[in-house]
């Protein structure tokens, strides 16, 4: 049984909670906040944008800290989850990794390259993963492209566009502060980044025009540059000013014998406009894969929780979720912001 302390009691360690309860062979065996109200289990206060609200939660069994050195000095965790503000994962994951503990830290894994190259020396050092939480290849949509183009069976992959925007999230103070939560690209787009370098590998250079808000990219266009010159990839990221679209992200991954696209928004009012996943065949025909129900948001932390625990039980490392992935992502990241502010291609 693998013995995990949560770290970091929000949303997103309730949204963890929930999935762990739900997956085999792991224990949540320690939480770590500095809220007496949540070590006493009281989590009703904690409220998304996905997912049920928070709830009383029965913690009997589970050690309680306020202390984060004190959880990581406790000899039966083997596994820390790190559900903390971004501009602490990277102090934290090395804290945990230098005590001897597996990590699983949130999506950003730091906030800048030389954060994330930190982090990932004192894995090496411990001989310990760490593995970072993007879920995005665990979504749905995402999860039957990423298998479609696996398999081989529609042939070579040509590129793809993906996007993802916001409206400015007024309720953020520090969204724009790069040594906090690092801005629309670092917080947002890094998703993208993420799977485009996990299904076309590593750009050789970008070129991005945007928007600058203060030290960070508001809104960028890219083009990204492969090794392979027959690859066309693109994205279309960050934060527009008005407030009746919360949130739109899709994609369009085009293969030798299909084409893949997808899209939706949320509205004002909570009103969802969705293109569903849909394939283009080579033979003229538009299918509509079956995806299963439910949350799909929800269904995506369900699937990446057994595979966090399936890379430490097994001692091999996921290729979805590991550290030197999602390293690449933050590269990207700030690559794109280069080329916004010098207004070139940069090389990568």
């Amino acid at each position: 049984m693998l013995r995990v302390g949560l770290v970091g009691v929000g949303f997103m360690g309730w949204i963890h909670y929930l999935s762990y309860k739900k997956t085999k062979g792991v224990k949540i065996a320690a939480v770590c906040t500095r809220d007496p109200k949540r070590l006493a289990g009281d989590w009703r206060g904690i409220q998304g944008n996905f997912g049920p609200p928070g709830e009383q939660v029965d913690l009997k069994g589970v050690t309680k800290y306020s202390d984060f050195d004190r959880l990581l000095a406790d000899p039966s965790i083997v596994l820390v989850d790190l559900c903390l503000p971004p501009n602490l994962h990277a102090s934290a994951s090395i804290a945990a990794l230098n005590a001897g503990k597996h990590v699983f830290v949130e999506k950003p894994m730091g906030l800048t390259a030389t954060e994330c190259d930190r982090i990932m020396r004192a894995a090496d050092k411990a001989k310990k993963q760490v593995l970072v939480g993007h879920c995005l290849p665990f979504l749905p949509e995402y999860a039957f492209a990423r298998k479609a183009i696996d398999s081989g069976k529609y042939c070579k992959l040509l590129g793809g566009h993906f996007k993802r925007v916001i409206s400015d999230p007024l309720w953020l103070k520090d969204f724009f502060d790069p040594t906090k939560v690092g801005g629309p690209l670092v917080d947002l787009h890094v998703h993208d980044a993420h799977f485009i370098r996990l299904l076309f590998g590593m750009p050789t250079a970008v070129t991005s025009q945007g928007r600058m808000r203060g030290n960070v990219v508001e809104y960028c266009v890219s083009q990204f540059q492969f090794a392979d010159p027959s690859l066309v990839v693109s994205s279309a990221s960050g934060v527009i000013n008005q407030q009746g679209r919360s949130f739109t992200h899709g994609f369009e991954i085009h293969l030798e014998k299909a084409t893949l696209y997808f899209d939706l928004a949320v509205l004002v009012g909570g009103q969802l406009q969705v293109t569903p996943l849909t394939l283009l065949d080579s033979k003229g025909r538009a299918e509509y894969p079956q995806l299963p129900p439910g949350d799909p948001m929800l269904s995506a932390f369900d699937a990446e929780i057994p595979e966090v625990v399936k890379s430490v039980t097994l001692g091999k490392q996921s290729n979805l979720l590991a550290g030197s992935l999602a390293r690449d992502a933050i590269v990207l990241c700030h690559k794109q912001t280069q080329a916004v502010r010098g207004g070139k291609a940069v090389k990568i």
